[in-house]
């Protein structure tokens, strides 16, 4: 008897730097979400969808659970609390090679207020000796809190395969919430907002990265080319210096790494322009802050 059609939303949440991006990139097989070893890089909820013959997998990422201490931290909060609503799965990830820490805590406590079933993912297990898993099975399993605990590496794609069969398995049958071609619910204009950023933060110093928003300022498509106009904010002159770099080959660098993985993305020519702003303490202003969704700059540029 074939066996009926599962569809249904799991969300991915945990710790900053977790590997929540990175496994969502690899079950979906292609990026729609930004990876970097920068914590909190993940601002805004950002949808993966797997789809097979049998089954259609919604994965939500979300930010990483931290205390929320400004504009910025509590926005990227309410986004996980909206990301939590209405899901039919919730995935729980540790990184297994440090232990379970304060912050992992509080994954498990939002994770007790779900209702529906719990997974944990043991993540960068690839970092940490086999005999050393198991006391952290053995401590997690006490939680009483998960379905299955399942071992991964996001990186190498240990695991994940197992992972995306579990979840699966776990979700109401009914029909794909998306087409079967569709990979990710953001539009372009959002993904090349944050491949920029991306980039900006692998390659400037440690105290920038956090203070980095970019707003697409203009997005025109053609027939054999799309024109990118962004701006980067920052907080301080200095951070602008920084990004701007000796002559501007800071900038230059940034906005070509960005122009080549955008043009492999979206499979066309890319004419990328940016600029670097200074927008004071940005992060603690809460109309800056909720302009970084993308849906509020897709009304903002259809208002153009």
């Amino acid at each position: 008897m074939k066996s009926k059609f599962r569809s249904g939303l799991v969300a991915v949440i945990g710790r900053p730097n977790a590997g929540k991006s990175t496994f969502v990139n690899t079950l979906v097989g292609q990026k729609v979400a930004i990876v970097t070893p920068r914590p909190q890089t993940t601002r805004n909820r950002i949808l993966g969808i797997v789809n097979s013959p049998d089954s259609q997998v919604v994965l939500i990422d979300t930010p990483g659970i931290h205390r929320g201490e400004t504009a910025l931290g509590r926005q990227m909060m309410s986004e996980l609390a909206q990301a939590l609503d209405g899901v039919d799965v919730l995935a729980v990830m540790i990184d297994a090679s440090g232990g379970v820490t304060r912050e992992d805590r509080l994954a498990f406590d939002r994770a007790r207020q779900f209702r529906g079933p719990v997974f944990l993912l043991l993540n960068k297990v690839d970092r940490m000796s086999k005999p050393a898993l198991l006391p952290l099975l053995q401590s997690c399993a006490k939680e009483d809190l998960f379905r299955e605990m399942i071992p991964i590496s996001a990186t190498s794609g240990d695991g994940c395969d197992v992972a995306l069969k579990q979840l699966s398995a776990a979700l109401p049958e009914g029909e794909p919430h998306f087409p079967p071609d569709q990979f990710t619910d953001q539009p372009e204009r959002f993904l090349a907002a944050e491949i920029v950023r991306e980039k900006a933060m692998i390659l400037t110093r440690q105290e920038v990265p956090q203070s980095v928003a970019v707003f697409v300022e203009s997005f025109e498509e053609s027939e054999k080319l799309i024109r990118i106009r962004a701006s980067i904010r920052v907080e301080r002159e200095g951070q602008k210096g920084i990004l701007i770099g000796r002559s501007g080959e800071k900038l230059k660098e940034i906005g070509t790494q960005a122009r080549l993985e955008l043009e492999k993305i979206l499979g066309t020519k890319i004419f990328l322009e940016l600029q670097v702003q200074v927008d004071r303490d940005w992060r603690g202003n809460a109309r800056r802050v909720q302009e970084l969704d993308w849906r509020r700059q897709i009304e903002r540029l259809e208002n153009l």
